[in-house]
């Protein structure tokens, strides 16, 4: 969902500005439109595969560290009910 509202945040700012650049430059013709066009659509392509990357990173780390939290906890944990059988084999009721 946040990359979704990037990517549009993204389009909007290109299609601004596109539109700005064309009221200050004289008409060179449909050709020129259309080469302006493929460079602010590779423009936006390179801003929206930046975000995806720094999101993907993000989530990766984020998983990452959420998985060895979990992995400690449930280390822990075994060890604890290890050391309570082990109490309980010992002196038994």
């Amino acid at each position: 969902m946040k990359t979704r509202l990037q990517v549009l945040a993204v389009l909007g700012a290109v299609l601004a500005s596109g539109s700005a650049l064309g009221w200050s430059q004289q008409d060179t013709g449909a050709k020129q439109d259309i080469k302006e066009a493929g460079h602010e659509t590779k423009d936006a392509a390179k801003d929206v595969g930046h975000a995806t990357k720094k999101g993907t990173k993000k989530v990766y780390h984020a998983t990452k560290n959420g998985t060895k939290k979990v992995w400690h906890k449930t280390k822990s944990t075994t060890e604890g009910a290890v050391d309570g059988a082990k109490e309980g084999a010992k002196a038994p009721q």
